[in-house]
């Protein structure tokens, strides 16, 4: 199962995780928070963009083997999980 995302190809049979996430500035700093924590903050954080993280990392493995697709709205990543999801209904 290939996904053709903006960054290249995705191969989904080795994926171990798949989740959103926003992109948010908060005292200075960079970091990735869900969605739902993100809405619920939305008056003290400034949400740069959002992610979907493709995580292929196994349990006790040490170095993280993952790719991120970000996208400039809400919209444009809840679309493209819509598109994976086709992936796992077959």
């Amino acid at each position: 199962m290939i996904y053709n995302s903006k960054i290249g190809e995705i191969e989904l049979s080795k994926l171990t995780r798949l989740y959103p996430a926003a992109v948010v500035h908060v005292d200075g700093e960079v970091a990735q928070m869900s969605l739902e924590w993100a809405d619920m903050n939305v008056d003290r954080v400034n949400i740069t963009s959002y992610v979907l993280v493709f995580d292929f990392t196994h349990s006790g493995e040490k170095i993280r083997d993952k790719k991120e697709v970000y996208f400039e709205t809400k919209d444009e990543l809840f679309l493209a999980m819509q598109e994976v999801a086709q992936f796992f209904q077959e």
